[in-house]
Parts: structure tokens; C-alpha cells; sequence
């Protein structure tokens, strides 16, 4: 897992210890898990082929980053047709 920068770590201490409170008012809530759900529905299955190299690579990121490799791709995939993914070369 990555490790926590000076902020990142007084954030998840601060929330460990029950001092942060949500600001979001109960519909907001309602409306964000609602598009949440839609968001994370997911209907359909693909197969895909990749080299055993980059699987492998794929696998140590998404261990690197403590999720499941198909979720990995899944977001990589989602954060690229929704341009959100930039290339740091650029």
C-alpha cells in the first residue's frame, strides 16, 4: 500500500478519531449514493486478451494500490472514455 503523506496522515487521523463531521445535507447524500449506484452498475462482462507481461504489470499496480486488478482496469478504462485520464508526457 502507498505510503501516506504528512497531510494524507492527519486527514485518516483526524477521521480515525471521529473529528470530522460530513457537511452534506441528507438529500445531498441520497443524490450522491444515488449516482454512485448508477454509476458502479456493472451489466456487462468483456474478455480481453493481453500479453502475460503486461497482466503481470497490471496485477503489482493493483496490488501497489490495494485493489482487485479487474477493478484496476475497470476504472483505467472508465477514467479514459470519460477523459479524465491524462498523459503525463504532455
Amino acid at each position: 500500500m502507498k505510503k501516506l503523506d504528512a497531510d494524507e496522515d492527519e486527514i485518516l487521523s483526524a477521521y480515525e478519531a471521529g473529528k470530522l463531521k460530513s457537511v452534506a445535507s441528507k438529500s445531498e447524500l441520497a443524490k450522491f449514493k444515488a449516482a454512485a449506484r448508477s454509476t458502479a452498475v456493472k451489466d456487462k462482462r468483456v474478455n480481453i486478451r493481453l500479453s502475460s507481461v503486461d497482466l503481470s504489470d497490471i496485477q503489482i499496480k493493483a496490488l501497489e494500490e490495494g485493489v482487485p486488478y479487474q477493478t484496476l482496469i475497470a476504472s483505467v478504462l472508465h477514467k479514459y472514455v470519460t477523459g479524465r485520464l491524462s498523459d503525463k508526457r504532455t
